[in-house]
């Protein structure tokens, strides 16, 4: 797709604030469509599901921070001059087509495709079944949008393939692609990384873990955990793990208390060996398996180490690699903790619910990518442009 001017595309953005207010109704009604076919048996998919008057308040406002950024393309990231004369700048440059693939959750319509078009990427959104209706009309406003402005409406496709079908396109595009975000659980990015054959950024897979250093401010551990457990079990940023340190001053009553504060706010508790002993009434982690398992449920495991180093092993070895908190006073013993803890975010004194996008002031995102190439964390837009080179000679050639 051709390069577009900052003031095109911000036209388009425009007149997509616009058109979502004028249909909202219709956008309503086509999620109340997706919500009365959906089973509430998975009530953290049904959340991300649901589209209200916030949402699309919520809608609007992540084009109108999109809008408000600068533009990615083409900002020079080094320019420097070799002895030979040869004149080496290197410049942010689109990645061309990305694929989000991505389950429930309508508003990813609107984030995914505004975060690529004003990065002037090509997108191709494979929502799920589930969202359908809402979709579709989120994804006719993007035409709406585009036709307006005299561009091709080509910008934003909606792809509307089954399993079968979408493995048989990883494996064959009928286009260009390169880069694939698969959103979603286990399952999904799995099939992803085992079909596609481009680049593929893994995101949303949570399993977080808390660690509760013996020098814890014990109230602000309590607050902490409760709002990175219960504030929304949807998110991938969410709380399913905490490990309490043995070494912290009345460690028995202290765990004792945090059971029955997170059992009193609807939490289903397990224990593991070491602190089973405190927590006899808990049911125990039935595998290791659940060490490594995101709940996106009322549901936590509350553990117990020996010390920090114990307790790093334990996060690096089963984490989701997306965020790691520690409660302490001891600021030596957070900065060690969160240099060698390997997440995506770590935090001090902090709840994992904070990384998402517009917590952290990077504004709306595309995913929040676990993994390490070519970025880690919230993908907003400075971080969905590659690069590329620009040299300039006369008549050099190499001897």
């Amino acid at each position: 797709m051709k390069l577009l001017s900052k003031e095109i595309k911000n036209k388009v953005l425009d007149a997509m604030m616009q058109i979502i207010k004028s249909r909202e109704t219709e956008i309503l009604e086509a999620n109340k469509k997706d919500l009365d076919a959906f089973d509430r048996d998975d009530q953290a998919l049904y959340d991300r599901l649901v589209v209200n008057d916030a949402k699309i308040a919520g809608m609007i406002q992540a084009i109108q921070e999109v809008r408000s950024q600068d533009d990615p393309v083409s900002q020079e990231i080094s320019n420097i001059t070799l002895d030979s004369g040869l004149k080496i700048i290197n410049k942010t440059a689109p990645f061309g087509t990305i694929m989000i693939i991505y389950e429930s959750r309508p508003d990813v319509t609107i984030e995914a495709a505004v975060l690529a078009f004003k990065a002037n990427n090509k997108i191709l959104l494979k929502g799920g079944k589930e969202a359908y209706h809402s979709n579709v009309v989120l994804v006719d406003c993007w035409k709406q949008a585009l036709r307006e402005n005299d561009l091709d409406e080509s910008w934003i496709t909606m792809l509307q393939m089954n399993r079968a079908e979408t493995q048989e396109f990883l494996r064959n595009p009928d286009q260009p692609l390169d880069l694939i975000v698969p959103r979603g659980g286990e399952r999904l990015i799995d099939f992803v990384k085992q079909h596609a054959k481009c680049a593929v950024l893994v995101s949303g897979r949570g399993n977080n873990f808390l660690y509760v250093h013996p020098e814890a401010d014990w109230k602000k551990t309590i607050e902490v955990i409760i709002n990175a457990k219960t504030d929304k079990i949807s998110g991938c940023n969410a709380l399913d793990k905490v490990l309490v340190d043995k070494n912290l001053p009345d460690y028995e009553s202290r765990i004792k208390e945090l059971n029955q504060i997170l059992t009193a706010k609807g939490v289903e508790v397990l224990a593991d060996s070491n602190s089973k002993e405190a927590l006899p009434e808990n049911e125990v982690v039935p595998t290791e398996d659940t060490w490594y398992e995101e709940f996106l449920a009322m549901k936590i495991v509350l553990g117990a180490v020996s010390g920090m180093d114990e307790a790093m092993q334990k996060i690096n070895t089963y984490s989701g690699g997306h965020s790691s908190a520690i409660m302490t006073q001891d600021v030596e013993a957070a900065t060690k903790f969160m240099e060698n803890i390997d997440t995506a975010a770590v935090y001090h004194n902090a709840s994992t619910r904070f990384t998402d996008g517009g917590q952290m002031g990077v504004g709306a995102e595309l995913a929040i990518s676990t993994d390490k190439l070519h970025h880690r964390g919230p993908l907003g837009l400075k971080q969905l442009v590659t690069n590329k080179y620009y040299v300039y000679g006369d008549g050099h050639v190499r001897v």
